[in-house]
């Protein structure tokens, strides 16, 4: 792809999202909302799983972190800007993980993940029983959200369904982008080298368990901007949807049906879980049920997801189109 198409995709984009909200409506401004907060906690659990080989089973707690610290700093704290705010739930999920490091830096596998289950398991109780700090099952909710403002240009109105959409947006792609440009670095490629073969790497001379410890801090952090993100966009947070054993399972669903195995799988992932919950829930309830079965039919038949199945059928498309250049070549 040359750089005029690249170019010319990316202006289209652009016009796209702009248009979006005018175009489709409150209703499917609010559903893309929903997708960029779940592509995001997605995007942040691929860093653990699909870079660094690490299987959480307790990621929400990083979530819960990030849209807690941003509802009780919104709550407690007067006249607090926007950018602030999400900054505190951003650092509240990385310090969480900071905690955390010294237990989990040196386990691996099944114990890594089972130690997260029971982590979130430990944090949903928390979080019921500390009813003073988090409401209890009520949670947190009716706190002010303050207006995005530059002074002396522009102010916006997060309650408005159609700023908070182009808020959305940029957030999106700054968090795309910054967990993109890590895992092109040099860094990035260390981390993937752990994942393959940790002990290869440390013979190499790099600290392998400090190197596990900073993924984990960032993928804390992605993980609670995206709780932060969900706090604002529904003026609430409570213990279900944000902390529940369910909740911990989203991105893990969204990774595998995406596709670990590339960047832009998860996102895709969460796409797809998006559209197929939001076509379900008009016909059943059991939604759960529903992204049950999609999930075994992608491990059982579509092992790398939805982006390998991609370049599989691009694969045996190129694969059909050399075939029959080179038959229609011949004498």
């Amino acid at each position: 792809m040359n750089r005029k198409v690249k170019w010319g995709l990316l202006g289209a984009g652009f016009v796209f999202l702009a248009l979006y909200p005018h175009v489709f409506g409150i209703y499917f401004s609010n559903f893309f909302i929903t997708f960029a907060i779940v592509a995001l906690f997605a995007v942040s659990y691929n860093l653990l799983l699909g870079y660094t080989g690490l299987l959480s089973f307790g990621h929400a707690i990083f979530f819960g972190a990030g849209g807690y610290g941003t509802a009780l700093a919104l709550e407690h704290i007067k006249g607090l800007p926007l950018i602030p705010a999400l900054l505190i739930g951003i650092f509240s999920a990385a310090f969480l993980a900071l905690i955390l490091c010294p237990i989990v830096a040196r386990v691996k596998d099944a114990a890594f993940a089972m130690l997260h289950l029971a982590f979130n398991y430990i944090m949903y109780v928390m979080v019921l029983k500390l009813r003073n700090i988090t409401g209890g099952e009520d949670g947190i909710a009716g706190y002010n959200i303050p207006s995005l403002s530059i002074p002396g240009i522009v102010c916006f109105d997060m309650t408005n369904p159609v700023s908070f959409f182009y808020f959305a947006v940029v957030i999106l792609g700054l968090g795309i982008w910054l967990a993109w440009f890590l895992t092109k670095t040099p860094f990035g490629q260390i981390i993937v080298g752990i994942r393959d073969n940790d002990m290869r790497v440390d013979y190499m001379g790099f600290r392998v368990v400090p190197t596990k410890a900073v993924v984990y801090i960032f993928s804390a952090a992605f993980a609670g901007l995206a709780g932060s993100m969900s706090a604002l966009f529904q003026n609430m947070i409570a213990a279900e949807g944000s902390v529940d054993i369910a909740h911990a399972f989203q991105p893990i669903l969204a990774t595998i049906v995406g596709g670990a195995s590339s960047f832009f799988g998860p996102i895709a992932g969460a796409g797809i879980f998006a559209i197929l919950e939001e076509l379900t829930s008009r016909f059943t309830e059991r939604v759960e049920l529903v992204n049950g079965i999609v999930l075994i039919v992608v491990i059982m038949y579509f092992p790398s997801g939805f982006i390998g199945l991609v370049r599989f059928i691009r694969k045996k498309m190129l694969s059909k189109w050399i075939e029959k250049r080179a038959m229609e070549e011949l004498p």
